[in-house]
Formats: C-alpha cells, sequence, structure tokens
C-alpha cells in the first residue's frame, strides 16, 4: 500500500514538473538559433567559399562529426570537468566560487559551466548576480532539450577568439586553413585555451604568449593523463608560427548561386572536386589574360561527370574580382548564342526520325528557305555533301535545309524537353535561324544536352549539390542523457522552436538538392553514337592549328560555334567520363576578329581535358546492337537503284530510316539527233532512243550553271507536245530578291537589286517582269541585275514553259 502512495506521488510530481517546465518554456522561450556564416563545401567536405554571417562575423558551424575526442577532452577538462554529470549547474563549483568570492581567497570565479556558458553567449548581458541566475535557469533548460554533444557543438560555435572570429572552425580555418577534425594536438590544444582570453592571447600577434599558455596546458593535460605522454612531448615541440589567412574563395561564382538558392542553410555540400575546380580556375584565368590583346576579357568552363551527372568543376568568369570585364557575372548561366553548337542535336533528331544518314548527300548551294537565305561561315558553298561532312565542317544551308525537313516545333520540343529555358519562352517565335545561333542558351543547357550525347540520349538535370553522405553514428549517450530523453519531456523537447534544428541543419536533405529520379530518352542510343563518331573526326576546319600532329590531343568529340559578329565563341566535348563545356567572350557582348570556336574555345578546352581527364579510361563508344550497316549509293548515300554502280557502306537504323531508293539518274527519251527529249505522252512509236541523265535538284543544277561545273543537262522538252505543263511545283523558284523584304539602297550609289531564280532542268529561258512590265528575257541560270524605284515592287519570273512566280518587296532610297 505505501508503495503504491510513494509512485503516485512521483507521477503526481512528474506531472506537476511536466506542467511546470512546459509554462516556463512558453513563458520563456529558449533564444534564436545563432546567425552563421554560410560555407559551400566541396563533395569531399572541404571548405570551397565561405561567407560573413549577416552580422559580420566568422562564424562557421562546427559539425558535430568535427567534434574530435581530443578537442572534446581538452575542452570539458579545461573549462567543466564534472559537464556530463550535472544538470546545467555545478552546485559544488558554485559553493566552491561563493566562499572565494566572499573570502577573497583564491581567484574569483563565476563557476560557470559549459552550459551556462552557452546561455550567456546566446543572450550576451552585463556580468550582474540577477544575469548570472537566469544563466543557470538558461543551462537547466538548455539541459532540458538538448543531449550533452549538442550543448558542447553550441559552445564549440560561439566562443570568441577576438576580433569579428567566432566559433573554433572558424578559427582553425582562418588560423590553422584546415577544419577542427584536422588539426593536431597541439592546434586542438592551442585553439581549446584562447577563449576564456581572446583579448590577451591573439593568434598572429601574440604567438609567443599563446605557445607559452598553449604548453602549460598541454603539461597539464600531461599530468593528469588525458593523452598519451609520447603525444604531448612531440606537441610540446611544435612550432606555433601561424598568422591570420583570408576565407577560402574557391567557386565564387557557384557559392553564390547554392547560398542564394539555400538561404537557410549553413553548410551547403556542392557537388564540385576541389581539385578539379582549383586547376579549372587556374587555366581559365591564364588563359585568358593571353588574349587581352585581342579583345577578349572573360571565359566559363563547366565539367560535368557524364556518369554521375554532378558538376565537378564551375567557373563563371576567368576572374571574379575583374571589375572592369564584369567578372562578377556568371557565364555559366548567362543566355547567350549558342552559334553552331545545337547542329549535332538537330542531326541526331533527324536520324531517329529517319530523314539522314551520316552518308546521305545533302545539297550545300544558296538556297531560299521561304525568304530565309542562310550562308555558310565562308561564304562558300560546296555543292553536295555528305551529312557528316556537313556536321564536321558545321556548314549552315545543309543544318538549315534538315532543319526545315524536320520542322521548328519539333525541334524547338525537344529544346524544351532538354531544360532550355529561353527557346521554351520563345519558341512560337524562333524559327529557322535558330539552328544557326538564333535563340539563346546558356553554357549550362549546352554542356548537359552534350552530356546527353554522351549517355546515349538520355537526358536528366545536372547536380550541383552533392547527395547527402551517410553520417556516422553519434556517440552511445551516458545514463544521465538517456533518462533526459524519456517520454515525460518529448512534449517539451517539441516546443523548444528554431534552436532545435542546430545539430541537424546542413546535415538535412533539401527537396531540392535530391538527385532526380532517371531522366527522358531524347534521342535514341543509335542516334547519339553516329553523331558521337562524326564528332569525334579529326578531318575538319575546328581543330586548332597544329593540334593534330600534338601528342597530347585528347581523344574527345567535339563541336565548336561562333555567334554572329563573332561575339561568343563555343567548344564542348566530351569522352566516356566528362563533358567539359568551354564559352569564350566578353560580357559585354562586343565582338572581336579573333572570336571563334576553333581558334579561342577548343584550346581550353583541350587543355582541360588533358589537365582534368589525363587518366581517363582509354575505352571509347561503342556501336549499339540497334545499329546496323548497309550499301547505299556513293553519289547520293540512298539505298541503291538500278543505275548506282559506285556505293559504299553506311550505317542506318533498321525500321527507321529512309528507305528510299536512289534516282541519282533517270531514263529519259530522247530524239535520235539528241536535240528535244520525249515524255511518255509525246513519244514517237520509233525514231529515239533511252539515255542516263542527273536527276539534279533545281538548286543544285542552278548552282552547278552558274560555277560553270560541267554536267549533262538534260535537252528540252519536245516543242509539238500538246500536254500542258503548268504545275505550280515546277514554276521558277525566285531566290533574289527575298519576298516581302524592304531593301534600302543609297540613291547617290546607284545601287541595283540582284534577281536571280532556280528552275527544273528542262528550262533554257526565263522572263523577268516588274510590277508586271517586261523588264528583259535572260538564261534560266543569269543573274540579272536592274535599278529599281522607291516603292512596292512585284517581281515576276516565267519560264519557256509558261509557269510563273511572284514576289512582293519595297525599295526605300536614302540620301
Amino acid at each position: 500500500m505505501n508503495r503504491r502512495v510513494v509512485l503516485r506521488s512521483l507521477g503526481a510530481l512528474g506531472v506537476v514538473l511536466l506542467v511546470l517546465f512546459t509554462g516556463l518554456d512558453l513563458a520563456f522561450p529558449l533564444p534564436s538559433a545563432p546567425q552563421y556564416s554560410p560555407l559551400v563545401l566541396a563533395a569531399d567536405g572541404s571548405v570551397l567559399h565561405a561567407y560573413l554571417n549577416p552580422t559580420q562575423k566568422w562564424r562557421m558551424k562546427t559539425e558535430l562529426r568535427e567534434i574530435t575526442p581530443v578537442l572534446r577532452k581538452a575542452i570539458i577538462e579545461k573549462e567543466d570537468r564534472w559537464f556530463r554529470w550535472h544538470f546545467g549547474v555545478n552546485p559544488v563549483a558554485l559553493v566552491q566560487a561563493a566562499g572565494r568570492n566572499l573570502f577573497g581567497r583564491g581567484r574569483t570565479t563565476g563557476a560557470s559551466t559549459i552550459p551556462m556558458q552557452v546561455a550567456r553567449l546566446l543572450e550576451p548581458k552585463e556580468r550582474t548576480l540577477g544575469n548570472k541566475l537566469l544563466e543557470m535557469l538558461r543551462a537547466t533548460q538548455l539541459e532540458l532539450h538538448y543531449s550533452k554533444d549538442e550543448i558542447l557543438q553550441l559552445y564549440l560555435n560561439l566562443v570568441p577568439y577576438g576580433g569579428n572570429v567566432e566559433g573554433v572552425k572558424s578559427a582553425a580555418l582562418l588560423y590553422f586553413q584546415q577544419t577542427p577534425d584536422y588539426l593536431s594536438l597541439a592546434q586542438t590544444v592551442t585553439l581549446a585555451i584562447i577563449p576564456n582570453r581572446p583579448r590577451g592571447l591573439i593568434l598572429g600577434q601574440n604567438n609567443a604568449a599563446v605557445l607559452r599558455e598553449r604548453n602549460r596546458w598541454l603539461r597539464r593535460f600531461g599530468a593528469a593523463g588525458l593523452f598519451p605522454r609520447q603525444d604531448v612531448e612531440d606537441a610540446l615541440l611544435e612550432p606555433l608560427d601561424v598568422q591570420r589567412h583570408a576565407a577560402p574563395t574557391l567557386a565564387p561564382h557557384l557559392s553564390r548561386r547554392l547560398v542564394r538558392q539555400f538561404p537557410r542553410q549553413a553548410i551547403i555540400r556542392s557537388s564540385l572536386q576541389r581539385g578539379k575546380q582549383s586547376k579549372a580556375e587556374d587555366l581559365t584565368r591564364n588563359y585568358v589574360r593571353r588574349l587581352h590583346e585581342l579583345g577578349i576579357t572573360q571565359a566559363a568552363v563547366l565539367v560535368v561527370s557524364n556518369r554521375t551527372r554532378q558538376v565537378e568543376a564551375y567557373v563563371g568568369s576567368a576572374d571574379f574580382h575583374d571589375f572592369g570585364s564584369q567578372g562578377q557575372n556568371d557565364g555559366v548561366v548567362a543566355v547567350r548564342s549558342p552559334g553552331s553548337t545545337l547542329k549535332p542535336f538537330l542531326y541526331a533528331l533527324a536520324m531517329d526520325r529517319g530523314l539522314v544518314t551520316p552518308k546521305l548527300l545533302l545539297p550545300d548551294v544558296p538556297t531560299n528557305f521561304q525568304g530565309y537565305r542562310p550562308e555558310n561561315f565562308d561564304k562558300h558553298c560546296n555543292g553536295e555533301v555528305t551529312l557528316e561532312r556537313a556536321l564536321a565542317y558545321s556548314l549552315n544551308i545543309p543544318a538549315v535545309r534538315v532543319l526545315n525537313q524536320l520542322g521548328v516545333p519539333t525541334f524547338t520540343d525537344k529544346l524544351h524537353q532538354a531544360g532550355f529555358q529561353s527557346v521554351t519562352r520563345n519558341r512560337t517565335r524562333l524559327g529557322l535561324s535558330s539552328i544557326l545561333g538564333g535563340c539563346g542558351a546558356s553554357l549550362e543547357e549546352l554542356t548537359n544536352l552534350y552530356v546527353t550525347l554522351a549517355a546515349g540520349g538520355r537526358y536528366e538535370g545536372l547536380q550541383l549539390v552533392a547527395p547527402p553522405a551517410a553520417t556516422p553514428c553519434p556517440q552511445a549517450p551516458s545514463p544521465e542523457v538517456k533518462e533526459k530523453l524519456t517520454a515525460s519531456f518529448s512534449s517539451a523537447k517539441k516546443s523548444s522552436g528554431p534552436l532545435l534544428s542546430l545539430s541537424a541543419e546542413g546535415n538535412r536533405e533539401d527537396k531540392a538538392t535530391r538527385r532526380e529520379p532517371a531522366g527522358q530518352q531524347l534521342i535514341s542510343p543509335a542516334a547519339a553514337f553516329l553523331t558521337t563518331d562524326i564528332l569525334a573526326q579529326l578531318t575538319r576546319p575546328d581543330l586548332p592549328l597544329g593540334a593534330a600532329s600534338s601528342l597530347r590531343l585528347p581523344k574527345v568529340a567535339w563541336k565548336t560555334g561562333t555567334s554572329y559578329g563573332r561575339r561568343d565563341a563555343w567548344s564542348i566535348g566530351y569522352n566516356r567520363e566528362y563533358t567539359i563545356g568551354v564559352w569564350v567572350g566578353n560580357f559585354s557582348g562586343q565582338g572581336s576578329p579573333a572570336l571563334t570556336g576553333a581558334d579561342v574555345a577548343t584550346p581550353l578546352l583541350f587543355d582541360l581535358f588533358n589537365a582534368l581527364a589525363y587518366n581517363s579510361p582509354n575505352d571509347w563508344f561503342a556501336p549499339p546492337a540497334a545499329l546496323d550497316f548497309r550499301l547505299v549509293c556513293a553519289e547520293t548515300g540512298l539505298v541503291p537503284g538500278e543505275n548506282c554502280p559506285n556505293q559504299v557502306i553506311d550505317y542506318f537504323l533498321p525500321g527507321v530510316s529512309n528507305g528510299q531508293r536512289c534516282q541519282h539518274q533517270r531514263e529519259v527519251l530522247v530524239s535520235a539527233d539528241g536535240g528535244f527529249t520525249y515524255c511518255r505522252a509525246c513519244a514517237p512509236a520509233a525514231g529515239f532512243r533511252r539515255e542516263l541523265y542527273p536527276n539534279l535538284l533545281p538548286e543544285v543544277a542552278a548552282y552547278k550553271e552558274a560555277r560553270g561545273i560541267a554536267y549533262r543537262r538534260l535537252p528540252p522538252h519536245n516543242p509539238q507536245c500538246q500536254l500542258v505543263r503548268t504545275d505550280a511545283e515546277r514554276a521558277p523558284s525566285i531566290t533574289s530578291p527575298t519576298p516581302n523584304t524592304e531593301y534600302v539602297l543609297n540613291r547617290r550609289e546607284q545601287q541595283q537589286l540582284l534577281l536571280s531564280c532556280t528552275t527544273p532542268s528542262e528550262v533554257r529561258q526565263v522572263y523577268w517582269y516588274v510590277n508586271d512590265q517586261f523588264l528583259r528575257a535572260a538564261a534560266a541560270t543569269e543573274r540579272v541585275f536592274f535599278q529599281p524605284t522607291p516603292g512596292p515592287l512585284k517581281i515576276s519570273c516565267a519560264d519557256d514553259h509558261g509557269r510563273n512566280t511572284n514576289v512582293l518587296v519595297t525599295i526605300t532610297e536614302l540620301d
């Protein structure tokens, strides 16, 4: 019976205490969490970049794993020997301190425990008896809410080290350039003894006094048996020649970006590899210095692991502190004209649609695509080229032709899926020029597009933050800690407010940092391999001068790009392990005659590969099982027809690639004297012969005619044929002037307007009209010039078969 009474009394007392402490928590909530200095770490945990906290102090958060047993022992032995046993206040120490202070015997002391010091550091107040009592209450409150390790962590994060340096991690980094868990015994003891005398023991200013005090405490710790005797003797011999260093400032652009993205995290672990980041920054800075005399002041670099999609080096500019060249701009995310860097993706998509194969011949002749007339970079045309040559030589006209065939919406929709934000916003307004740089893209978007090619066509987002690492098991709690963590205080712990999150902050996995699930297949592995195979060729004009004979030429697939006006130079390459993107230019948008992808971007790309990926495996991409070989006509790249004696081997995608038979030569019925041809409707019963003639596209035939390239021209059709041949599809195509265009001419220079067209091979003569007034007759391939009058003009062209085409333009004259 008495036992029941005792249990009930204890239970009632527990309820009363719980209600009391819950009420006190509500009436006197714990102080707000300390404001830490944001830290950005490399993937290995080393500090890349540190920032002052909002109060302009260096208060870097010390994580639990960084509190080594040596540091823990030294701090507890020096500051609070009974830390593990008391409940925030040490009553024995209080009695002893009161006696010394009252009777004036010994050193005056306040008997502050570590929890009491934490309370004072969280809420600095004048040292009075009333405030001392408040510290004691706060210390007890902290004990109710946190484990001993968490309280020790708070203490080590708040202790002063002179000036604006607070916390053991800040002192370790700024004076020893190491985190606390990498310090020696002598360095650890040095940091343990300073907090009580931060003004008298200032590292870097009076090292001799610090050294004497350090050695005194080392001997004391050794006498107490805290550390092995030999370790103490070695520590006593360690010199102390330190000075304050600047905080780490690697990867400034990414660090700023991550701190803005995660404003409430004290510690952000990035995906960067410290060695690669440092090397990439040095290479970029030194390379751009050599370009200054050419009027080129900036560059940006991105290095990505193809296996993990993690960004391992991120260089936003050549020099973050170069304000004259706007070095604080981030060239990795800046939207610029991508030049020709999107062509590989276009051809890969076209292969997946069955439109092209590597050996397919594409016309490379002046062509008017509904008013858009692209030109190649060197202003020259090649007649007809294979797709692989068109890509390797980055020809513009074949690329526009393929995009016109594929469809701009199909292309921009794929870029939208690949994360191109500017293209997504403007895709309804984009046209054929987008493949030549007429859209906006960032280095980050373009580099990931090439990572997609390296990954067999599978797209995923890039990872800027490392996945959360497995945290070591915490130290087993002592019996008194276990008691405090009982269910009776669970409700009080839940009400602890923001300070409770201190121990987990920086280790929590933010939703935005989680690795995305497997991405989507943008292009097939077969198309990705074929594109890679072409981009790895060395016979191409964008290979830097002398690079082909260099022993340091890396094995990579790469593509260059140059924007209009030579404002942006790009070079993006990849092997099995890495993809590296390089942009070179000026943030002001100022162009330079030397600014081309081949001349200024690719040399830096090769330097980066040789420096960062020198130990990559030598294995190269293997063709996927979905690919196969077939014979194609060497003249067209199509499946051989009846008249294709010259054949070559080409890759193709079974069931996907176009199976059209080649008709590069067609059989024609020719009169006995070879003067004209017959169609099936007008062919006589006898007196003709069958001959093979080239079956050229009209624009290719016009190109050959204009440049005097010999080929077998089809004789004119039988003039006695009664078949009406006025079909619009074979009407002349006016290539100049461009329809619905305003031409501004200088009156004083008496400038003229060019008239030109393409026609079917049977056309011999065309007739030009201006505003329905006859101008002159000309050969089908002849270029005609005339001086127009200001105002709207209707230009008409009729051929000798009666077919007609019109375009409308406007002429404006300037004095």
